[in-house]
């Protein structure tokens, strides 16, 4: 049926101005824009606060400049806008230059953020729990950005054991930090002993650092040391080493403690030795690598 009353006047927004409701508009260099008031025409030259009111200086087509206080009053392409400073069009930009050279405290270019991604069946094992805790500080960005985990094995003294017990293999490769991996040491007997088992030697990697514990990797300029100090033979190293840096080292809780304050020193990959970066870059290259 025909309404013959018409529609409700008031069911719309009857206030709205015949140019439709003003936007905002960030003044931007070379925006050109008409002022309502003058009638002026001209490209955004710059913005300035005076007296405390922003003023945006309008150049025309003459090259005349003329400032107008910042704000509602002006048109763009027939559109009504309130120019507002273009600080926020100014932090988008920069917000995005920053993201596109962001670092992880690895030294890496940090991904966009997205969705945790689904874990591999390729893991990287470390001995023990400072270890883990060492690489997750600095490289656990990059690790969850590619989907590694890190497992520890609580020693490798049966590294063998412990292979065959993982079974790599295609798609589930098997990498291996070991500490104090030196020609003679018991460390290297057990690393050679691992890599005879044959059947899964394609798939496992087992690469090592010098140091007696991952405690020595972080550089001792971080802890305002020249250089680690030397622990006799036959004296537990990390004993002595809170003993030379006058911390308690009496018990298990007092080397923790010590290894926090240790840990908390490193920030980036900058604070470690590179003969410990290399080896952790190498293992996560051969656990994320495509078959």
């Amino acid at each position: 049926m025909v309404d013959r009353y018409g529609s409700d006047v008031l069911s719309d927004d009857w206030r709205k101005p015949p140019r439709g409701r003003s936007t905002e508009l960030p003044a931007e260099p070379g925006t050109v824009v008409e002022d309502v008031e003058t009638g002026w025409v001209g490209a955004v030259v710059a913005v300035e606060k005076a007296g405390g009111v922003h003023v945006v200086h309008l150049e025309d087509r003459r090259g005349r400049l003329k400032g107008f206080p910042l704000g509602p009053g002006f048109l763009l392409d027939g559109a009504p806008v309130t120019l507002v400073p273009p600080r926020a069009a100014a932090d988008a930009r920069l917000d995005a230059a920053r993201a596109a050279t962001a670092r992880t405290a690895s030294g890496s270019v940090a991904a966009p953020r997205t969705r945790a991604r689904v874990a591999r069946a390729s893991r990287i094992y470390v001995e023990g729990r400072h270890d883990a805790e060492l690489v997750e500080k600095v490289w656990g960005e990059d690790l969850r950005a590619e989907g590694v985990v890190v497992e520890m094995l609580d020693g490798v003294d049966d590294l063998a054991g412990v292979v065959r017990q993982v079974q790599p293999g295609p798609g589930h490769r098997m990498g291996v930090l070991v500490d104090h991996l030196v020609p003679g040491s018991k460390e290297t007997r057990v690393v050679d002993e691992a890599r005879r088992v044959r059947s899964y030697a394609d798939h496992l990697l087992v690469v090592g650092h010098p140091y007696v514990d991952v405690w020595q990797s972080v550089k001792p300029q971080r802890l305002g040391l020249d250089a680690w100090p030397v622990i006799p033979r036959g004296q537990s190293w990390k004993h002595g080493v809170c003993a030379h840096l006058g911390w308690p080292h009496d018990t298990q809780a007092d080397l923790a403690r010590a290894w926090r304050r240790i840990l908390a020193s490193v920030t980036s990959w900058t604070d470690l030795e590179p003969e410990l970066l290399g080896r952790v870059e190498e293992l996560i290259d051969f656990v994320t690598a495509p078959e």
